[in-house]
């Protein structure tokens, strides 16, 4: 059957963005459904997913790990891209990759049934990253291909609209897949979300007789893109775009940093109890307030006093996106001190940083569509995801360069692999190689082992760590001490090479002990110490949670479940930038991207270019 190549002659809304519109709601619910939990399920889930349970991932690696996903998402777009412009169109690009998409979503809901999860989260996370970020140049793409001169007109509106499609969908997946991870665990957590996609990608094909099927164009495609006038584009908002990326590598963090900084916070709000993941759902619940907020108010009240081009949008938004980091280094810096901040200060934040999205993400994607050649405009469309993928990359090799990996880990992963196979039916001790890479001397660690899994670790020394904690334990009846305090009780006490022992507050429920260990460096892997832990009274595990209810299934010991301490040792996996300070680096990156911006922006000469 033939399909309309052009436009109608209408003034009106085109026939087929309700089932776009509809589509992107139902694709958004599952995409952000599933990176919701997907921080929180690779530091506290995954590695309760196989048998025996294996080691967790640290705040930084899975920070990595998320952030990792969230650019190659960005970066499959360029893919997609040239395959729908030169080859086979949008909408047959669209259908086919969103099935591969429903495939990666089937994967990850596999994890913990057969096989190895670390591989079913490779996997699911391969294939939603070659279907979600494959057909995204081309769903925005599409809407603005519906339109012709008549209608161009509704292009800001229906791009509003589509934004708005996208933050309904994600608003109810980031409350409910939080609350499913915590108590019907991953399976169905990761299962709605494909749901979800398997009804978006049915919907789309319900409008395939509605839409404007604008062909592949071929040839023509490498003629536009080399020329004269499709180089000019180019090169004009490619620094356009590296502005913006900066911009993604903050905003993203809400999924991560700002996730973990939750977890420290007092969760009550409003006389609810949230889960730390939950938070995110403010972002698209003001998103839907605030498009008709800044399309009907603030923008025409903003024009009055100065001409508000998408330029000047862009760049207030930077400035918006500085000030909401700003917020989440004071309320870390609160945390650093021994403080439990309401969740509400974060949630100011997110109001901060939501009109910062407004005004650089939506207008961003409107301006390079009208920047962009007719032939180049999904490729265009992928530049700017681009955008995203080099923003959460960089957020990614910052967490990746700040992670200290563990010593014990690593020795404990070599010598088990020299192991008979049947090593881990029993319970059993394992003397681990210190620094110097043999064993029976003095910087030697002991792994404590259960059903093949690292319960403890103990380390070198460890008499003048206990000493200094008992110390701390007598004076934090009510709160531990902070760090000036806490260094006068442990005293002048060192290591038994000689490095004095350093006390950190960490939060108000956890203060860390250590020294630079064997290699005398500090932040090293080798850096060796204690973490205390203030336990509340009552703090049973719930078994009514899957987490709760895995971990008794797998034998793993709780913590006390009386008041008290709970002490971990350590040897590295640390990080080189913690609490305050890594908010303190990207507040002061944005700043510097801000100001960078300014002169762009005054040199910078529009041309817009719609279709026919």
């Amino acid at each position: 059957m033939s399909h309309r190549s052009a436009p109608l002659e209408t003034d009106q809304m085109p026939p087929g963005i309700p089932f776009i519109i509809g589509n992107e709601a139902a694709e958004r619910f599952s995409f952000y459904g599933m990176r919701t939990i997907l921080v929180v399920f690779m530091a506290q889930y995954l590695h309760f997913m196989d048998g025996s349970g294996g080691q967790a991932l640290s705040a930084n690696q899975a920070v990595e790990g998320y952030h990792q996903f969230a650019s190659w998402v960005y970066f499959t777009p360029l893919l997609g891209a040239l395959i729908a412009d030169i080859f086979f169109g949008k909408y047959r690009t669209i259908l086919w990759l969103s099935m591969v998409y429903c495939l990666g979503h089937a994967a990850l809901a596999c994890m913990g049934s057969y096989g190895h999860s670390s591989i079913w989260l490779g996997m699911g996370l391969g294939l939603i990253c070659l279907g979600s970020g494959g057909i995204k140049p081309c769903v925005s793409a599409h809407v603005g291909d519906q339109f012709g001169k008549n209608n161009h007109h509704l292009i800001s509106k229906v791009y509003n609209w589509f934004y708005f499609a996208i933050n309904f969908g994600s608003f109810f997946s980031t409350l409910l897949t939080p609350w499913l991870l915590e108590n019907y665990g991953p399976h169905w957590a990761f299962g709605v979300p494909g749901v979800l996609m398997a009804i978006a990608t049915f919907m789309f094909w319900l409008g395939r007789n509605r839409f404007v099927h604008i062909p592949a164009s071929g040839k023509a495609f490498f003629k536009e893109a080399f020329s004269r006038e499709g180089i000019v584009a180019f090169c004009k908002l490619v620094p356009l775009f590296a502005f913006i990326a900066v911009f993604w590598s903050l905003y993203d963090q809400t999924g991560s940093s700002w996730v973990f900084q939750a977890e420290q916070m007092n969760l009550n709000f409003m006389g609810i109890h949230w889960l730390e993941s939950q938070i995110q759902a403010v972002n698209p619940i003001l998103i839907l307030l605030f498009i008709p907020l800044f399309t009907f108010i603030i923008y025409p009240w903003m024009n009055r006093v100065f001409q508000l081009t998408p330029l000047r949008k862009i760049g207030i938004g930077l400035a918006l996106i500085a000030a909401s980091f700003a917020l989440t280094t004071l309320i870390q810096s609160w945390i650093d001190s021994g403080q439990r901040p309401s969740i509400g200060w974060q949630i100011i934040a997110y109001v901060i940083i939501t009109a910062s999205e407004i005004m650089v993400s939506i207008v961003g994607l409107e301006f390079a569509y009208t920047q962009s050649p007719k032939a180049m405009k999904s490729w265009i469309m992928a530049l700017f995801s681009l955008a995203v993928w080099g923003g959460n990359q960089f957020t990614a090799q910052v967490n990746h360069v700040i992670d200290i990996p563990s010593a014990g880990t690593r020795q404990f992963e070599r010598a088990t692999a020299q192991l008979p196979a049947d090593w881990q039916a029993s319970p059993r001790t394992i003397t681990l190689p210190g620094y110097d890479g043999v064993t029976g001397t003095a910087d030697d660690l002991i792994a404590r082992c259960h059903q093949g899994r690292l319960e403890s670790l103990e380390i070198p020394g460890r008499a003048q760590f206990l000493a200094a904690a008992n110390r701390i334990e007598a004076v934090s009846k009510e709160a531990f001490p902070a760090d000036e305090a806490g260094a006068k009780t442990i005293g002048n006490a060192k290591d038994p090479w000689g490095n004095p022992l350093v006390y950190h507050l960490i939060d108000s429920s956890h203060a860390r002990i250590s020294s630079a260990g064997p290699d005398r460096e500090n932040k090293t892997e080798w850096d060796i110490g204690v973490i205390l832990e203030k336990i509340d009274s009552g703090a049973a595990p719930d078994i009514n949670t899957w987490l709760g209810r895995r971990k008794a299934a797998l034998g793993i010991r709780e913590k006390p479940t009386e008041a008290g301490f709970a002490l971990t040792e350590f040897s590295g996996g640390q990080s080189k930038l913690e609490g305050a300070a890594y908010f303190r680096f990207f507040t002061a990156l944005i700043l510097v991207t801000t100001l960078l911006f300014i002169p762009f922006a005054m040199l910078y000469r529009p041309r817009t270019y719609l279709h026919d």
